[in-house]
């Protein structure tokens, strides 16, 4: 019987810590009816896969709501049909998906088509938009708090559990005023204040008792607490209880910092547009912005939509967006993405995304949903904790036991020690170690223009050991430019003075090269009398009264023989892999005119920082092995070209063979058999929905450097991952042993837990510092 399953994203107000993330989703997942829960702490985010019943969805706000926090929806889940026994759970991105099915390495023959036709194809990029999503209205669940876990957002003072910490804090001072001058007041006025700032963390306790979380770290605090004052350390309890929400508050805080570094994206959008409606201008918010719609972008302002320039041209700086220090030259019918800022010169833009799909929004979106994908580092110690937390409880009871019944140790004595190791055991800072890692990564490669689908992404991008590239649009720039004019009968500005005029209303990638030239060059262009296409082989016609031909070396000597030296110098172009047209003026060979598709201009940079990183560099293209052969020269690297699609895959599948950890780079719309059987597939492209959607990890600015900085992160990731775990567990191994001996009491053992959590999120922090380029 088919099932109806619908997916929602919620953001949930006041989820700072890992214990809170562990609490829903137990709590959550024990309803029935939910298929899959995804939480992110990192993110103040959570989806849920649930069967679209009557009610399931108010039950699932409500049941978070009693929890103390709030739910609101983000995102409307899209309804599926699906069996119930087949419902896919989690969001890990594997590499069996579609990379996209366009072929885009170009095969620069010498014997090229100057007719126009099917080779203007193989430059053409044409990205399909995604359907918008749409949002969905937020409504707050208010449910049972114990106390007010309001959102992070804001001077902490204002927020619930700020409020909380202070009442505690002022609460403690007053006791020890009055037991200072009251001493017989001491045990009950501490125990007051005690309460002060225990009752609500005792009452999370219960609820989350009662949802499937009993070795909570409210409860593990609840029992020791407790158990002080039992044993008459009133002063210690209302001490250890103050710390944990001092504790608590500073969680919040870090975490609302490491959210925030994402979130700000956002704010680099205007809050006004410029729209052109009947002939003037009006000022509307940018969120109301429609597709189609015209907007005036003026110097200086940042733009409030992507889109496509329709007239103007400017200098743009991308780096908001993209980290790109150098602005970009733009002009009619380039594109223009929400958030950069405009130059000099005014643009008329048309927009091309609605204010929730514009880049930003879906950086922002992509992000957050990669933060709920969980890396199987912390899956790891997500089940390591499942059953460490038991284990110490346990612990804690033997300690506080057996010595007084073994050894005829004092019962208060070892109580006391069995309470401290409670604290001690707390997971939190164990538990947070690796995503709040993780969630600073992505936000900091994102700043950066580097994404990447996910924890377990982000962990394999740092094990690659060799990085296959394709050539065209990745390590070169993806259109030809000329290199070379050389005049055999007349000067070359002569030559390419003609070649122009043959050329001019072309739309062909040599005829723009060409044209791109003679105005960088300043040549004046003549008028053209005729001209006419020879297929496969050039085009001919009358300029000035004189009769030229322009095309390959061999259509050319058909009309006119090429002297020795004319072949030299033509096949010395042919073997740098350039494509070669020769003039023919009057029937005199006058000239030749060489085009390459040349490097980027960090391409050799970024291949050497990968080599020198200790990665096995190799292009993977279609072109032809001349062509190919001269650019890998460039950056000395190993070079397999001529190849089909499925050429490409055997290929990674032989390198993953030989043990290599295998990262393929393209543009993101092509070679998906390569992409789909490397390790990592990473797209090449400045934030087009391919490059967005499809593959593992995308490199927003398309620099080759970038894929280095990538690997660079994800590295130092694993190392903050490492010295997060050595953190947590070796303040738990001191205090464990210092608590036992003796040394160390019962506050000093919530500094183990709360102290560590706020070490380690720090230590996570840092990663939000900018990525080093190459």
């Amino acid at each position: 019987m088919a099932s109806t399953i619908r997916e929602a994203r919620y953001r949930v107000e006041g989820m700072d810590c890992a214990s809170c993330a562990s609490k829903i989703d137990t709590a959550v997942r024990r309803l029935s009816g939910v298929e899959d829960v995804s939480v992110s702490v990192s993110a103040g985010t959570m989806s849920v896969k649930f069967a679209d019943e009557n009610d399931l969805a108010t039950s699932i706000v409500s049941r978070v709501g009693k929890l103390g926090y709030r739910l609101h929806p983000i995102q409307a889940g899209q309804a599926s049909e699906r069996k119930a026994a087949h419902v896919c759970s989690g969001h890990d991105h594997n590499h069996d998906h579609d990379h996209g099915d366009h072929s885009h390495d170009h095969d620069h023959d010498h014997d090229h088509d100057h007719g126009h036709g099917d080779r203007h194809d193989e430059y053409a990029h044409h990205h399909e938009g995604n359907a918008s999503q749409k949002g969905e209205t937020a409504a707050a669940a208010m449910g049972l708090h114990g106390h007010d876990h309001g959102p992070t957002s804001g001077p902490w003072w204002k927020s619930g559990k700020g409020k909380l910490t202070i009442a505690s804090g002022l609460a403690l001072i007053a006791a020890y005023a009055v037991g200072k001058t009251i001493p017989a007041t001491e045990p009950w006025i501490f125990t007051l204040a005690m309460l002060v700032g225990l009752l609500p963390i005792a009452r999370r306790a219960f609820v989350a008792a009662t949802m499937g979380t009993p070795f909570s770290i409210e409860m593990l605090m609840t029992i020791a607490a407790i158990g002080a004052v039992f044993i008459g350390a009133t002063e210690e309890a209302a001490m250890v209880v103050l710390l944990f929400l001092v504790g608590e508050l500073l969680e919040g805080v870090a975490a609302g910092k490491a959210r925030a570094s994402i979130q700000s994206l956002t704010a680099l959008v205007p809050k006004s547009a410029f729209v052109e409606r009947d002939g003037r201008l009006d000022e509307v918010p940018a969120e109301t912005l429609s597709v189609g719609a015209v907007i005036l972008v003026r110097p200086g302002d940042r733009i409030p939509a992507d889109g496509v320039i329709l007239s103007g041209e400017s200098a743009v700086d991308e780096a908001p967006v993209t980290g790109e220090s150098t602005p970009v030259r733009k002009e009619v019918d380039d594109t223009v993405v929400a958030g950069t800022v405009n130059g000099s010169g005014a643009l008329r833009v048309r927009v091309t995304a609605a204010a929730a799909d514009n880049t930003i929004a879906r950086i922002v979106r992509m992000v957050e949903e990669a933060q709920e994908s969980k890396a199987p580092t912390e899956r790891f110690i997500d089940r390591f904790s499942r059953y460490y937390t038991p284990g110490v409880v346990v612990v804690a009871a033997l300690v506080a036991v057996l010595p007084p019944l073994l050894s005829g140790g004092s019962w208060d004595e070892w109580i006391y020690k069995g309470l401290a190791i409670l604290l001690i055991g707390c997971p939190c800072a164990l538990v947070i170690s690796t995503p709040a890692a993780i969630a600073a990564s992505l936000s900091a490669g994102a700043r950066r223009g580097l994404l990447m689908k996910g924890g377990a992404v982000l962990e394999n991008v740092g094990k690659v050991t060799a990085a296959a590239f394709d050539k065209t649009g990745t390590l070169t720039e993806g259109k030809p430019k000329v290199t070379d004019i050389v005049g055999f009968g007349r000067s070359e500005a002569e030559v390419l003075r003609l070649a122009a005029a043959l050329e001019q209303g072309s739309s062909h990638p040599l005829a723009r090269a060409i044209l791109e030239r003679s105005t960088a060059d300043g040549v004046a262009i003549p008028n053209i009398a005729t001209v006419n296409a020879v297929g496969g082989k050039g085009l001919e016609g009358t300029v000035e009264g004189i009769a030229l031909f322009f095309g390959s070396p061999k259509a050319a000597a058909e009309r006119t023989p090429l002297t020795a030296d004319e072949k030299a110098r033509v096949a010395a172009l042919n073997d740098e892999g350039k494509t070669v047209s020769v003039l023919v003026a009057g029937g005199v060979i006058a000239g030749a005119i060489a085009m390459r598709d040349e490097p980027r201009p960090d391409a050799a940079a970024g291949v050497k920082a990968l080599t020198d990183a200790g990665l096995r560099v190799v292009m993977l293209t279609g072109d032809n092995r001349r062509t190919a052969e001269a650019i890998g020269r460039q950056f000395g690297m190993e070079v397999r070209a001529e190849l089909l699609p499925e050429d490409k895959q055997r290929i990674v599948r032989e390198l993953k063979a030989e043990g290599f950890n295998v990262a393929k780079i393209g543009d993101g719309i092509n070679d998906a058999p390569a992409l789909a059987a490397a390790d990592i597939g990473i797209a090449m492209g400045g934030g087009t929905d391919v490059a967005l959607e499809t593959a593992d990890a995308a490199v927003l600015h398309g620099r080759v450097g970038d894929v280095a900085a990538m690997i660079r992160l994800s590295r130092s990731t694993m190392r903050n991952i490492v010295q997060n775990i050595t953190i947590a567990l070796g303040l738990k191994a001191v205090f464990l042993v210092t608590t036992i001996i003796g040394v160390t009491g019962l506050w000093p053992a919530i500094l183990a837990d709360t102290g560590a959590t706020v070490l380690v999120t720090m230590n996570a922090l840092r990663l939000l510092r900018p990525v080093r380029a190459v």
